[in-house]
C-alpha cells in the first residue's frame, strides 16, 4: 500500500483508476452493498485533492472495504439480515470517520454472518461470498466478505470486527493477514454490536506491510513498529488445547514454518497459555455473548428476532437463557482469566498457534446442520480463547494443509501488544517468503 500511495502522490496512477479496478475485480459476492457512482465520486474527490497538493492522510485514494456492521454515510446497514436496519445505525463512528477523513475509497459494505454470530461465513439471507483462494469452500466469518475483497483484489485494506475470531478466521481461510486489536483500543461506536464485552474492531490486509500501513493510518497514537532481526525473534509454540484435533497437515504446515524461522536464526520454544482450557469451557457455554446479543436485539431490533439465520438462532438459544446472576458470574470469570493470562505473559515471547483447527469446509458439506455446528466450533476455538483472555493477536499465512487449503499462523501477545505483533509478523513474513 505504501508504494501505491507514493504513486498516487506522484501522479503516476489515479484514484479513479484504482476505483475502476476495484469494481472490475468485485466478482465473488464479497459485497452486500456496492455503489459504483458513490465510489467514483470519492475517487474524483481524492484526485482533486492530490491535484491541489492537499494530502489528508495515508489512505487517500486507496480502496478500502467495510464490513456491513459499520455505519457509513450514504450506505445502508443490514448486519447480515434480510431487512435494512434503521438509519441511526448508518452514523459513522471514529474508525470510519478517520477512513473518510483521509479520502480513502470505500468500495462497499462487505457481507457478514448475521449479526456477526458465526465463524464459518455463511448467510442464508444473502449470497455467501465465494472463496477465491479455494473455490467451493467457506470464506470464514463473520467478516466473510472482508477476506474475499482482499483475495479478489477489490480492496487493499478491509475493516472488520473480531469478537471471537471474526477477522482472523476469514483472513486465514483466504490466505490474508489480520489484526485483532485489544478491547478498548479502538472505539466500537458506530458498529452494530454482537457482544459489548468482547467486540473489537479489526483490520485485514494482503500482507503484514499493508496491515502495518493501515494500522498506522488509523490508530490515534501508534507506538514505533520495528521488525526485529530473525536472531532477535523469540516465539513460543503454544501447547495443549491449541494443538489438539487439527485437520491433517495443519500441524505440519506450522512445524515447517517454525523450522524455517529456526533456520534463519529465530529462537522457537514451547509454552502453555494459562487459562486456555477454562476460557474454552466458558466459550462453549456461550460466555456472555449470546445473552448480550439477545438483549440488544430485543431492545433495539425486535422484528429481526423473527428472521434469524437458524445457525445464529441456535447459538443464541444455547446461551441466552441464563440468569442475571450467571451472566455476571461469567463476566467475572472473563476478568479473572484475562488478568491471569496477562500476568503470565509478561516478559515472555509471543505465542504461536494455528489460527484455526480446521481448514475451510466445502459449502456443500455445511448444508448439514450438524457439520456446520462442529466446524464452526472448531474454527473459533483457537481464536475465541484468545479473545476470552483479553489478548491481542495477528494471523498471517503459513502454508497449506494436506489438501491444499490455506493455513494461518496466529501470533498472540498481551493486551496492547499490537505494535510488537506487527513488528514480529513482518520478520516472520519475510522469512517465510524467502
Amino acid at each position: 500500500m505504501g508504494e501505491l500511495a507514493a504513486r498516487l502522490r506522484s501522479g503516476e496512477i489515479s484514484a479513479q483508476a484504482l476505483a475502476e479496478a476495484a469494481l472490475e475485480n468485485a466478482r465473488h459476492d464479497a459485497y452486500r452493498t456496492l455503489d459504483p457512482e458513490l465510489l467514483r465520486a470519492q475517487a474524483a474527490a481524492a484526485d482533486a485533492a492530490f491535484a491541489a497538493h492537499r494530502d489528508l492522510g495515508p489512505l487517500q485514494g486507496l480502496p478500502v472495504s467495510v464490513k456491513d456492521l459499520f455505519g457509513v454515510p450514504g450506505l445502508p446497514v443490514f448486519a447480515g439480515s434480510s431487512a435494512r436496519l434503521p438509519r441511526r445505525f448508518e452514523r459513522p463512528g471514529p474508525l470510519v470517520t478517520r477512513v473518510l477523513g483521509q479520502l480513502a475509497l470505500v468500495v462497499g459494505k462487505t457481507h457478514t454472518v448475521q449479526f456477526a454470530f458465526g465463524g464459518i461465513g455463511t448467510n442464508p439471507h444473502h449470497a455467501t461470498p465465494g472463496n477465491p483462494t479455494v473455490p467451493g469452500h467457506a470464506p470464514g466469518g463473520s467478516s466473510a466478505g472482508a477476506g474475499v475483497s482482499l483475495a479478489e483484489g477489490s480492496a487493499l485494506l478491509a475493516l472488520g470486527t473480531d469478537t471471537a475470531g471474526s477477522v482472523r478466521i476469514p483472513a486465514a481461510w483466504t490466505g490474508q493477514c489480520a489484526l485483532k486489536t485489544t478491547k478498548g483500543r479502538w472505539s466500537t461506536d458506530g458498529i452494530v454490536p454482537l457482544s459489548t464485552s468482547l467486540d473489537t474492531p479489526g483490520l485485514l490486509a494482503r500482507s503484514v506491510a499493508d496491515l502495518t500501513y493501515g494500522f498506522r493510518a488509523l490508530d490515534p497514537a501508534p507506538a514505533p513498529i520495528t521488525a526485529p532481526a530473525p536472531a532477535a525473534l523469540h516465539l513460543a509454540r503454544a501447547t495443549g488445547l491449541f494443538r489438539s484435533e487439527l485437520d491433517a497437515g495443519i500441524d505440519a504446515a506450522l512445524d515447517t514454518a517454525l523450522e524455517k524461522l529456526r533456520g534463519a536464526g529465530a529462537r522457537v520454544s514451547e509454552a502453555s497459555l494459562p487459562g486456555a482450557d477454562e476460557a474454552f469451557a466458558l466459550f462453549r457455554q456461550g460466555g456472555p455473548v449470546s445473552a448480550e446479543l439477545k438483549a440488544f436485539l430485543a431492545a433495539e431490533l425486535p422484528a429481526h428476532l423473527e428472521a434469524l439465520d437458524p445457525n445464529v438462532r441456535t447459538r443464541i438459544d444455547d446461551g441466552a437463557g441464563i440468569s442475571a446472576e450467571e451472566y455476571l458470574h461469567r463476566l467475572r470469570q472473563l476478568r479473572e482469566l484475562a488478568a491471569g493470562a496477562d500476568a503470565a505473559l509478561r516478559g515472555t515471547p509471543l505465542l504461536v498457534t494455528p489460527t484455526t483447527a480446521n481448514g475451510p469446509p466445502t459449502l456443500k458439506a455445511l448444508a448439514d446442520a450438524a457439520v456446520y455446528r462442529r466446524e464452526n466450533l472448531r474454527c473459533l476455538r483457537n481464536t475465541g480463547v484468545v479473545s476470552y483472555l483479553g489478548l491481542s493477536a495477528l494471523t498471517l499465512p503459513a502454508g497449506r494443509d494436506a489438501v491444499g487449503r490455506p493455513v494461518g499462523l496466529q501470533l498472540i501477545g498481551r493486551a496492547g501488544d499490537e505494535e510488537r505483533l506487527l513488528g514480529a509478523a513482518a520478520t516472520v513474513e519475510a522469512v517465510l517468503r524467502d
